[in-house]
Formats: C-alpha cells, sequence, structure tokens
C-alpha cells in the first residue's frame, strides 16, 4: 500500500470501527434520532456529491480514455440515482410502496457498488473500443431493467422490513427480509475491498498527486461501514435519522473534498495549458524570425571574399547566436514533461547535424532533473558537441547520460585533436569552459575536462 493512499484510508476505517464500536458497545449512545428534515437535507447532499463527482469523472474519463475513471463514474451515478432521483421516479410511475420502493433503489446501490469494485481494480487500463458506448449507458440501462421488472413483480415482491420503527434505539436490530440483509452485506463488501484496493494503487500522476482517486480509500471505507450500519440498525423510515445515514454522508463529505481538488487540478492544469501555448506562440516567432535571420547571415559570411580570419570570427558569433536563439526556442516550446535524455539527445542533435557530424548515445531514460538542471545541462551539450566538432575537428561525438558513484552524469566525448585545458584557459581565456564549468556549479553539479592533444576530449558533469 502506497504512503500516498495508506494514511487517510486508515484513518477513514479508523473512524468507522469507531463509530460502529461506541454505537454497539455504549448504552448511552443511540443508534437512531427522529429527525424528518435533516433526513431530507443529507440524502439530498449525499445524491447531489455522487452525480457531481460521477461528471467530474466522465470528464476525467474524455480527457484519459482510462476505464477506472469509466467505472467508477457508472458506480456513483448509480449510487446517486439510488437516492432521492429514484425515489422521485418510483413516485411518478406509481411504485413507491414499502415493495417496489425498497427493493429497486437496493438493488440499483448493489450495481453501483460492484461497479466501484470493478474500477478499483482496472488501475491505468483502458476500455475496448466497442465497450465505449455500452459502458456509458450502463446505468441508465440498469435502472429502466429495474423499473420494468420492478413494475412487472410489484404484486409478488417480498415485504423488506416492517413498517414500525423499532421501540428501543439502544441495542441492534437485525431484522428484515434475508434478500435486505444480504444487499447491505454485499455492498458492505464491495466498499470495503475497493477501499483497500484504491489505497494500495493510488499513483501520482503529472502534475502532483491525483487526489480524488487518493480519498476514494477513505471515502468507501466510510461506506462499508455505512452498510454495517444498516444491517445491525436497518434504515427505511425517513422520519428517523441513523448512524448509517452519518457514515454515509460522512463519506460523501471526503468524495466532495476530493471532487474539490479535483476541480482545483483541472483549471491549474487549464493556466498551465495556456502559458504553454504561449511559450510555444513565442517559440515559432523566435524561430520563423530570428533563428532564420541568422541562419541566412551566416550563409552569405561564409561566402564573402575578405580576412580568412575576420569572416572566422563573424562565422562564430553567427554560431553562438544561433545557439542561443535555438536554446530559447526549446526552452520555449518544448514540455518539461520530456525525459532528460530525449531533451539532451535533441540539442546534441541539432549541433550534430549543423556540421554534419554523426552523434553516438547512451542515455539512461530513467535519470530526471528539474528545471534549472535541465537548462543548464542542455546548454553544456550544445557547448560540448560544439567545440567537439569546430575545434576538435572531430566528426564524431558520443554522448552518454548515466549513473556513477550513485549519482547522475552527463559525458560528452570525441576522438578529434583534443587539447591542453590549462593551456587554453590560460592564454585563450577559456570562455567556453568557464561558461560550461559555471552552468555545472549553477546546478551544484562537478565539471571535469580530460583532454590530451591527438587523443580527444572527454567533458563531464556529474550532480
Amino acid at each position: 500500500m502506497t504512503a500516498s493512499g495508506s494514511v487517510p484510508t486508515f484513518l477513514g476505517w479508523a473512524l468507522g470501527v469507531a463509530v460502529t464500536a461506541a454505537i454497539l458497545g455504549t448504552p448511552y449512545l443511540f443508534f437512531a434520532y427522529h429527525s424528518p428534515d435533516l433526513h431530507l437535507v443529507l440524502d439530498s447532499l449525499d445524491t447531489g456529491v455522487a452525480l457531481l463527482v460521477a461528471y467530474l469523472l466522465l470528464g476525467r474519463y474524455s480527457r484519459s480514455g482510462r476505464l477506472q475513471d469509466l467505472l467508477l463514474a457508472d458506480g456513483l451515478l448509480l449510487l446517486g440515482l439510488a437516492g432521492i432521483g429514484l425515489t422521485l421516479v418510483l413516485r411518478l410511475v406509481g411504485l413507491d410502496d414499502d415493495r417496489g420502493g425498497v427493493w429497486l433503489p437496493v438493488a440499483v446501490r448493489v450495481v453501483g457498488a460492484a461497479l466501484v469494485l470493478a474500477a478499483s481494480m482496472t488501475s491505468a487500463r483502458r476500455p475496448a473500443a466497442r465497450w465505449n458506448r455500452p459502458l456509458k449507458v450502463l446505468p441508465w440501462v440498469t435502472v429502466a431493467v429495474g423499473l420494468v421488472v420492478t413494475w412487472a413483480l410489484r404484486d409478488s415482491l417480498p415485504l423488506a422490513l416492517a413498517l414500525t420503527p423499532p421501540a428501543s434505539a439502544q441495542r441492534p436490530v437485525i431484522a428484515g427480509h434475508a434478500g435486505l440483509l444480504a444487499a447491505h452485506a454485499i455492498t458492505a463488501l464491495c466498499f470495503a475491498a475497493a477501499s483497500v484496493t484504491f489505497a494500495a494503487t493510488a499513483r501520482p500522476r503529472a502534475g502532483g498527486r491525483d487526489e480524488l482517486i487518493r480519498l476514494l480509500g477513505p471515502a468507501f471505507a466510510l461506506a462499508a461501514f455505512a452498510r454495517v450500519n444498516y444491517l445491525l440498525f436497518p434504515s427505511l423510515y425517513s422520519d428517523w435519522l441513523y448512524t448509517g445515514d452519518l457514515l454515509r454522508t460522512t463519506s460523501y463529505a471526503v468524495l466532495l473534498v476530493g471532487a474539490a481538488r479535483e476541480i482545483r487540478h483541472f483549471w491549474s492544469m487549464q493556466a498551465q495549458a495556456a502559458v504553454l501555448e504561449d511559450r510555444r506562440r513565442l517559440a515559432r516567432e523566435l524561430h520563423d524570425g530570428v533563428v532564420q535571420e541568422l541562419g541566412y547571415i551566416r550563409m552569405e559570411t561564409s561566402t564573402l571574399a575578405g580576412e580568412p580570419e575576420g569572416r572566422a570570427r563573424i562565422l562564430a558569433a553567427c554560431d553562438r547566436a544561433l545557439d542561443e536563439a535555438r536554446a530559447a526556442v526549446d526552452a520555449l516550446g518544448r514540455s518539461s514533461d520530456e525525459p532528460l535524455g530525449f531533451v539532451l539527445h535533441r540539442a546534441a542533435r541539432q549541433v550534430a547535424d549543423r556540421y554534419d557530424a554523426s552523434l553516438e548515445v547512451e542515455l539512461d531514460d530513467s535519470i530526471h532533473a528539474d528545471a534549472d538542471q535541465r537548462h543548464a545541462l542542455i546548454r553544456i551539450t550544445r557547448e560540448a558537441v560544439s567545440n567537439a566538432i569546430r575545434h576538435g575537428r572531430s566528426g564524431r561525438v558520443r554522448l552518454c547520460l548515466d549513473r556513477h558513484d550513485q549519482r547522475r552524469r552527463l559525458r560528452v566525448q570525441d576522438e578529434g585533436e583534443g587539447f591542453d585545458p590549462v593551456s587554453v584557459r590560460r592564454h585563450a581565456g577559456g570562455y567556453g569552459l568557464t561558461s560550461m564549468e559555471e552552468r555545472a556549479s549553477s546546478v551544484r553539479g562537478a565539471f571535469t575536462v580530460d583532454s590530451t592533444p591527438g587523443q580527444g576530449t572527454t567533458v563531464a558533469v556529474t550532480w
């Protein structure tokens, strides 16, 4: 069981056990109170929350395509319909008696609990295309079939529970038709198993924890104990408020918190998407404007006659400007969710292709870095590959991203002319080396250059 889902689920189970034990073991607590108004309010609240969360899950399914989201939406929709909504429908069709008005909501609730349990076991699976439409209409088909069957059997359905409320509210009254008690037991088992499974399979998602799924564990734990209380103290009296009603409403309150966090996450992602789209627009502007113009200047400069050294300096300046512009395009137009190895490979490939050099890569995709580190590593990669080709006269460069002594390491190797790092720093200033070293130190990394004239160069950053 993951830490992200175990603590709230444990608290949900602890609360359910504590309330049930207190009712069973303390003669001074009553399991039912006469309050018709409050009973109606709680029923309306539970139905509203169930339908809201079902709607949010359908929205998630439209984006993720996960079977889990669709089954959860179906299950919660049936649980919501089994409340006031179904009661109103039964009244309209004349089936709101003590038989059809009891058995149909109970049956619909069992199907809803079974769908919740099935959802907890599907995790990230996706349904086959042919099942999309049938699963979406499953709740409505269930209710329709239930109404038809209830109408057909309306005269032969058994009495679920005596109509007279219990005289004492201090002791369990496990009574009623065996089918009613079995339905409560099955529903409780489904919710309990779903609670444990959701807690065990809760996983982070992009942009943070999946709070809605994380809170399903405690929500269904409380729902399970609500059904246990209904089993001990059957609740079919709208004028009485039972401990099962309170536990059920508490479970929906937990779902409401999850729904609020889901809505907040959605709008946060919308804002991030808007920012990313704007960044991509700026990246396109840079690419179509500055980068194209710099490329044209470089091409024209290479054909000019005149002092070779001056032309070489202008070309070098153009190359640096192109690197800066392309780095800005990458920083603006790319998502931070891309694997680090993929980003570094793309940066090195852009430089190598410009000089018609070959590139070999050996990348560990499990290595990650934060945004600042990624930016610095990209710039170091570009500079090291450019230096290997332009100054080292190497036609082949090797890029490696791996782990060394429990630390992450980036290496750029070539088989070019090599150089004396001490001499370069002393006589030429070593601007490129100094820049790479400063970038490495900004990410609290160690920068090393291993090079010998005639034997190639290895630039490494370990962080």
